[in-house]
Parts: structure tokens; C-alpha cells; sequence
């Protein structure tokens, strides 16, 4: 098939690497524009493949939708997309479009599927590839695979170590179905719908009054973005590569009980957590380093006084 590829980063340049690999077209790669000195992987590959990118501060715009006419492409594949691809564009190819979400829709439907799935406390999750349509991550679903969520698990690893390459897997083998006529179309169960906002620091302060094992989720669910955080002389103190200790008595919640080599122990309700790196300003740094530089001591206090 002739398919148009949109993403960005190692994901979609894996999915690049698959298609051509099965024998696919690809007509053209849609990435953002460039905003650093190094290019997107995905942009890097296909320039070295010869294959045409295009970059649009907005696919919303009139020439976009004519790019994709041009192209005459069979299918649209979405892989790891942050820009807004509307209706005028992913309907242009014969096939439509197809996009990948790293989660189990229709739960967990937005941008921060990954973080809220953590929050919340899930330990199973798994990817989706659903044909776009004009909603939120709404479209009927082709193909999902399930994953195991650890239980110390954080945004990051749970990405790179399970979802994506099962998504990588996910997107390729949902276009072998595709170009086979065998692809299903399973309307998503709204009654089974949720959808939340993207993960920002609105929703990463940390509350030591709630159980220990909801401050480890937030903890796991922010790291490595937008990274849980406390107040320490007035400022964000913000921390990852967290573990918790089960001790319901010994510890007083937002009060360091020890500082070491492994890192600070912080107190909370049912037990306390220990951060092994933390960042206060524009660096991760050690956090025994840290601690040693900023006089964090046991018995010191973070949080709203």
C-alpha cells in the first residue's frame, strides 16, 4: 500500500522501518517543525530513505489537505501524533486513517493516557490502533494488545519498556490487516468511556495526608513528566525514581525521616517513600547530593507548612 506517515520521534521511526520492511510505500512523512539543532529521528530516517517530509506548524492549513490529495495515498498512519490532524486531512486517503493510543480505549481516552493509568492506579493496560474520526481518540477499534502495568512501573518505563513496542507491533500488524481487507471495525462502548486532561503541574502537587500508596502513584505516574512535586522553601522540589517503605507507625507524612546514599525518606500515611533523584530548578541531581547542599536533614518539613 501507499501509505502518508505522521509522528514524530522513535516511535514512528520504528513504524517507518516496519512498513518498509512489509513492503509498504511510504509516500511522504509529516512531522513538527524542527526545534532544536538535532532533527527527529523519524524526520532523520526518511531523509535517509529518501522519503519526502513535510513539516506544518499546523496540518489545519488549506495546502496540507492538498499535499495529501497529491500523494494519492492508500492509508494514513498515525503514530505517536501531538498536532491536531483534522477531518479535512485524515479522510483524504482511500482508506482513511488509522492512529495509535496507549491505552485500552475507550478508557483513558487524551494526551496523558500513560500518566493517568498510573495515577489511578491501574496495573493492567495494553495499546489500541482505532480508525480516526472526528472525536478524541472516539473511532472504532481495529486491534488492541494488553500489557501488565508494574507496580513500580513509572510513566517512562512503562512506555519504553512495554508500550512501545507493542504499539510498534500493534500499528504494523493492524496495516497488514488493512491492506488484507481483514481489518475489523468495533465501535468504541461509550457506557466504558473516560477521558482526562493533559498531566500538569495542576495535578502533580503532592498532598502527604493522602495514603503513601496514592503519593507513590502520582509519583510514578509524573516521572519523568510533568514530575510530582513539594514545596521546599517555597519552591518545587520535584521527585523521581521513587520506591515506598510500608511502616504505618513510624512515619510522621511530609517530615524526612533519613537522608542516605539511596536517596531522601520522606514520611507519609501508612509508610514513606524514598526519591533517588529529585530535581530543584533545571537538573535531576542525586538526591543525598542534593540534601547535602541544601541542608535537607532528618525531621525536615516539605510541604505546605
Amino acid at each position: 500500500m501507499r501509505i502518508i506517515l505522521i509522528g514524530q520521534a522513535a516511535f514512528a521511526e520504528k513504524v517507518l522501518d516496519g512498513l518498509r520492511a512489509n513492503s509498504h510505500t511510504t509516500a511522504a512523512v509529516y512531522c513538527p517543525a524542527d526545534s532544536g539543532a538535532k532533527p527527529d529521528p523519524v524526520k532523520a530516517r526518511a531523509l535517509a530513505l529518501n522519503v519526502p517530509v513535510r513539516q506544518h506548524v499546523s496540518l489545519k492549513r488549506a495546502e496540507v489537505r492538498e499535499e495529501f490529495q497529491a500523494l494519492k495515498a492508500d492509508l494514513a498512519v498515525l503514530a505517536y501524533v501531538t498536532q491536531i490532524v483534522p477531518e479535512s486531512v485524515f479522510a483524504v486517503p482511500r482508506l482513511g486513517s488509522i492512529c495509535f493510543h496507549p491505552s485500552l480505549l475507550p478508557k483513558y481516552r487524551g494526551g496523558s493516557a500513560l500518566n493517568w493509568q498510573i495515577i489511578k492506579g491501574e496495573t493492567e493496560t495494553g495499546v489500541s490502533v482505532f480508525r480516526v474520526d472526528p472525536g478524541i481518540d472516539t473511532g472504532p477499534i481495529l486491534l488492541q494488545k494488553r500489557a501488565t502495568i508494574g507496580p513500580d512501573d513509572t510513566a517512562g518505563s512503562l512506555y519504553y519498556d512495554t508500550l512501545f513496542p507493542l504499539g510498534v507491533d500493534a500499528v504494523l500488524e493492524s496495516v497488514e490487516l488493512i491492506a488484507a481487507g481483514k481489518a475489523p471495525r468495533a465501535p468504541q462502548d461509550e457506557s466504558q468511556a473516560s477521558y482526562d486532561p493533559l498531566c500538569r503541574d495542576a495535578h502533580a502537587l503532592i498532598d502527604w495526608s493522602r495514603p503513601i500508596g496514592e503519593v507513590y502513584n502520582l509519583v510514578r505516574g509524573c516521572d519523568p513528566q510533568p514530575g510530582a512535586y513539594t514545596a521546599f522553601k517555597g519552591e518545587k522540589l520535584r521527585l523521581y525514581d521513587a520506591r515506598t517503605l510500608a511502616d504505618g507507625g513510624r512515619f510522621r507524612p511530609g517530615i524526612v525521616a533519613e537522608v542516605g546514599s539511596e536517596g531522601i525518606l520522606i514520611g507519609g500515611h501508612g509508610g514513606a517513600l524514598r526519591a533517588a533523584r529529585v530535581r530543584f530548578g533545571a537538573q535531576k541531581v542525586d538526591a543525598a547530593a542534593f540534601a547535602a547542599a541544601h541542608g535537607v536533614t532528618a525531621g525536615t518539613r516539605l510541604g505546605a507548612p
